[in-house]
C-alpha cells in the first residue's frame, strides 16, 4: 500500500496539534489555581487536580480519533508511523516543550498498538534533541539583593507574591524568617558578602489549602533550598506559616507520596532544571510528575531505567520482606525502585479480580495521597533481558502469574507492571530499630493512618508489612488492594457478650454487614511485635475506637478539607506576637 508524503504530514500535525490543545487546557486549569486558594475553595481544588490527571487520557483518546481518518488503511503500518515520526521530529526542532510533545506522540502510538511494538523507529524511546531542553533557567525566577539585610528585600518578595487577601501581618512575618535565616543559615552561610541574593521561582506552586514560594538563598558559591508556605488565617487574610532550608525538607514537599503542584508553567523544563539544582538526588522524573507531568515522568522514568540496566549486571531478585497476597514484588539490588505485578491467583482469603486491583492503582493515581500513598507507573508489554533475573524471582514469577510474562529469546516480557520508590518495609525496618527509632516510627505509621482517613482513604490491610520507610523516615503506605473511601465504612464497636456461650464463641455471635468495620481488632495488626504496639499504643489508642472514625466521617460528610502538612508541626513559624519562630 502507498501512501503520499502529504498523509504522513497531516498525520504528524494533527497529533501535535492535539498536544498544543491539550498544554493549553492543562494550563488553562493549573491558572485557575490561584483564584481558587484565594477563594478557599478547597473541594473544586481537588476537583481541578483529578480533572488535570483526567484530561492526558482524554486528549490522546480524541486526537486517535482524527489519525484513524487520516491513516485509514495505513493506521497499523510500522513503516507509515516511521515516517509519521519524521515528520513529527521536524514539526518540534526547536520546540519549548519538545520533549513533553515526543511523550504524547509515543501515548497516541501506544493507543494504536496497545504498547507493542514500542521501538526507536516508530516512537520517541529516546529523543532525538536530547532529554529535555537546556534553558536558561534566568528568566523563571526573581532575585532579591541581600547586601546584609534581609527585612526590605523580604518585604518586597511577600508583596510580588501577595494575594487579592490582605497579609495577616507582614512584619510578624518579616521578622519571623529574618529571625529563622539568623538562627539557622547564618552559622553557616556568610551573609554579609557582597552579592547575597534571594531568587524565587516566579510563581507560586499551589497544592491542597498552601501556596509555596520556592527558591534558594545564594551567598557567592554557597546556595540554601528555601520553601516558603502561605496558608489561609481562616478570617479573608494569609500568612507566612514557616520557611523551610535544605534539599532534604524540600525533597519532602516535592515527594511522589504527594499530589501534583498547580504551578504555571509555559516552559516546565526551566522550573524542572532549577529544582533539580535545589534537589539534585531527586529523579527528574518525579520532579516532571510533581508538576503535573506524570505521563512525560514516566518516560524520563523509562529512560533512565534503560540506561540503569545497560550499565549494571546485577539481577533482579525477590524483594525483601513478606511475599503479599495480591502482588509478587521484585528489584534489583542496585536500583532504587521495585516493580509489582498483579498474581494470577491470590492467597485466601483475598477475593477480588484483577480489574478490581487495577482499579485501586487508579483511584490512589487520581487521589489526594496526603504524603502517605506512593506514586506509581504503570507499564504494560515491559521488555527486559532474561539473563537479568535470578532462577529463584523466575520460578516465582511463574508460579504466580504465568500468564503474564512471555519469553522470547533472551527478552523476557512482562504484559502488566506497577513500578514504584523503594522503601524499607515497615516490619522489617522495625527489627533492628533504636528505642527511640521505634518511637518515631510508629508515630509517623499512627499518622499516616490518621492522615489517609483524612483524606477519605481507609487502607483496610493495616499490617506493618503493607507500610513503608522512606530514606526521610517518612511512613508510607503502599498495599492498595483492600482501601476503600472512608465514606463507605460502617464503624462499629464490638458488642457485649450476653451470655458466656457467646463469650467463648469462636465465631462472632452478632452479626457483620459487608462493610462494617471493629476498630477494636485492629490491635492484632501488632501481632508478634509487641514492642511495636506498646509504643503505638501510647500514641495512638483513639485508633482502636469506633467514634474516632466515626468523627472523621462527620468533618468529610460536612465538607471539612484537613490541612496535610508536608513538613513537621514544630517548624511553623508562631503566630503570637513575643514568641520565638521556628527555624527549618
Amino acid at each position: 500500500m502507498t501512501y503520499s508524503r502529504g498523509q504522513q504530514e497531516r498525520f504528524a500535525r494533527t497529533i501535535l496539534n492535539g498536544f498544543e490543545s491539550y498544554f493549553a487546557e492543562f494550563q488553562n486549569i493549573t491558572l485557575a489555581a490561584r483564584a481558587r486558594f484565594e477563594a478557599q475553595d478547597w473541594q473544586g481544588m481537588h476537583a481541578a487536580s483529578i480533572q488535570r490527571i483526567d484530561l492526558y487520557k482524554e486528549a490522546t483518546t480524541r486526537v486517535l480519533q482524527y489519525v484513524e481518518l487520516i491513516a485509514g488503511e495505513q493506521l497499523h503500518s510500522l513503516q507509515f508511523w516511521q515516517d509519521a515520526r519524521g515528520s513529527y521530529a521536524d514539526l518540534i526542532r526547536g520546540h519549548n516543550n519538545f520533549e513533553i510533545a515526543e511523550t504524547f506522540f509515543n501515548s497516541v502510538y501506544c493507543g494504536v498498538f496497545k504498547h507493542r511494538k514500542i521501538r526507536d523507529e516508530y516512537a520517541f524511546v529516546f529523543s532525538p534533541q536530547g532529554d529535555m531542553p537546556t534553558p536558561d533557567v534566568r528568566p523563571v525566577y526573581r532575585a532579591y539583593s541581600c547586601a546584609g539585610d534581609f527585612e526590605t528585600p523580604l518585604r518586597q518578595l511577600l508583596q510580588d507574591y501577595g494575594f487579592s487577601l490582605p497579609w495577616e501581618d507582614m512584619e510578624r512575618d518579616i521578622a519571623s524568617i529574618v529571625e529563622a535565616v539568623e538562627l539557622y543559615l547564618a552559622p553557616r552561610f556568610d551573609l554579609t558578602r557582597d552579592g547575597v541574593e534571594i531568587q524565587t521561582l516566579e510563581p507560586h506552586f499551589f497544592r491542597n489549602k498552601g501556596a509555596y514560594i520556592v527558591g534558594r538563598i545564594v551567598s557567592g558559591p554557597d546556595s540554601m533550598p528555601i520553601v516558603i508556605p502561605v496558608l489561609h488565617s481562616g478570617s479573608g487574610e494569609v500568612y507566612v506559616d514557616t520557611i523551610l532550608f535544605g534539599a532534604d525538607k524540600m525533597s519532602v514537599i516535592f515527594s511522589f507520596t504527594r499530589a501534583y503542584f498547580m504551578v504555571d508553567a509555559s516552559v516546565p523544563s526551566q522550573y524542572v532544571l532549577f529544582l533539580q539544582q535545589l534537589m539534585p538526588a531527586k529523579p527528574i522524573s518525579e520532579i516532571y510528575s510533581s508538576m503535573g507531568y506524570n505521563k512525560h515522568g514516566k518516560t524520563y522514568y523509562y529512560r533512565c531505567a534503560f540506561r540503569h540496566m545497560k550499565s549494571t549486571s546485577d539481577k533482579f531478585i525477590i524483594a525483601p520482606g513478606i511475599k503479599g497476597m495480591v502482588m509478587s514484588v521484585f528489584t534489583l539490588p542496585s536500583y532504587d525502585f521495585v516493580f509489582k505485578i498483579i498474581k494470577d491467583r491470590f492467597t485466601p482469603p483475598k477475593e477480588m479480580t484483577r480489574e478490581q486491583v487495577k482499579e485501586k492503582y487508579r483511584l490512589v493515581k487520581r487521589w489526594d495521597r496526603a504524603g502517605r500513598m506512593a506514586d506509581t507507573q504503570e507499564f504494560t508489554n515491559l521488555a527486559f533481558a532474561r539473563e537479568r533475573f535470578s532462577d529463584e524471582l523466575m520460578e516465582e514469577l511463574h508460579k504466580v502469574a504465568p500468564s503474564l510474562i512471555e519469553e522470547h529469546g533472551t527478552a523476557l516480557l512482562i504484559k502488566h507492571v506497577y513500578v514504584e520508590r523503594r522503601m524499607t518495609p515497615l516490619n522489617l525496618y522495625l527489627q533492628d530499630a533504636t528505642e527511640e527509632q521505634v518511637a518515631a516510627v510508629m508515630d509517623e505509621y499512627g499518622n499516616a493512618i490518621k492522615q489517609l482517613a483524612a483524606a477519605n482513604i481507609f487502607p483496610g490491610d493495616m499490617l506493618l508489612k503493607n507500610f513503608g520507610v522512606t530514606r526521610h523516615g517518612r511512613v508510607v503506605f503502599y498495599d492498595y488492594d483492600e482501601i476503600v473511601p472512608l465514606m463507605d465504612c460502617n464503624f462499629r464497636e464490638i458488642p457485649a457478650p450476653r451470655n458466656e456461650a457467646e463469650e467463648m464463641a469462636s465465631q462472632p455471635w452478632y452479626s457483620v454487614g459487608p462493610n462494617d468495620i471493629f476498630p477494636e481488632e485492629f490491635r492484632l495488626f501488632f501481632s508478634g511485635n509487641q514492642r511495636a504496639r506498646k509504643v503505638f499504643d501510647a500514641m495512638h489508642s483513639d485508633i482502636y475506637e469506633a467514634s474516632f472514625w466515626q468523627g472523621l466521617q462527620e468533618r468529610i460528610r460536612q465538607g471539612y478539607v484537613e490541612d496535610f502538612f508536608p513538613y513537621r508541626r514544630k517548624l511553623r513559624f508562631n503566630r503570637t506576637p513575643g514568641q520565638q519562630a521556628a527555624t527549618g
